[in-house]
């Protein structure tokens, strides 16, 4: 099952929600997400570990909606009856001009990659013009690392950036 933003805000006004599970990394949920009170994180990557009634209903967002929906197959696939996909996640939370908490001074995780990303192919670009054409293939490099990121959904630059001082979240998020 499936719902849009605005039916799952319904459903949170009226008190029909009592589980809902953002499934997105900690240091992107630490920076942004929809302002609701009973909205808590439980990472993708360790879903096998949610630890919720299987007869719930359980709400699932994400950034777009795409980890989301794989969560909630591999819930749906262990016994979970009613998890309930949330299309389009927080672009469409923000879309349809919901309430939202930033956290002032982080900078989301995949704004980080397009900007060492596009830094490094440019400084490989550069570099072969005016220094050693050697360097062109730190470009030849990211623009590979870009492409298998598309087609398979592993960023291995956001796994590294992740790990940066600047990303540590803090305890209050780890909590939640």
């Amino acid at each position: 099952m499936q719902i849009s933003v605005q039916e799952l805000d319904a459903r949170i006004r009226r008190g029909e929600v009592e589980y809902l599970v953002d499934v997105r990394t900690a240091v992107e949920y630490a920076s942004e997400r929809p302002d609701v009170a009973m909205l808590r994180n439980h990472p993708n990557e360790f879903i096998e570990h949610l630890d919720l009634p299987r007869d719930a209903t359980i709400y699932l967002i994400c950034r777009s909606g795409r980890r989301s929906a794989m969560a909630q197959q591999y819930l749906r696939n262990h016994g979970y009856r009613h998890p309930v996909n949330v299309m389009g996640g927080l672009l469409a939370w923000k879309q349809a001009a919901l309430p939202v908490t930033k956290t002032a001074g982080m900078f989301p995780i995949m704004r980080q990659v397009h900007l060492a990303a596009g830094m490094l192919a440019l400084a490989g670009a550069l570099g072969a013009l005016f220094w050693q054409p050697v360097m062109l293939w730190l470009a030849v490099l990211v623009g590979a690392g870009l492409t298998l990121s598309g087609a398979t959904g592993f960023c291995g630059m956001a796994k590294l950036l992740a790990l940066m001082p600047w990303n540590r979240v803090q305890a209050e998020f780890q909590a939640e």
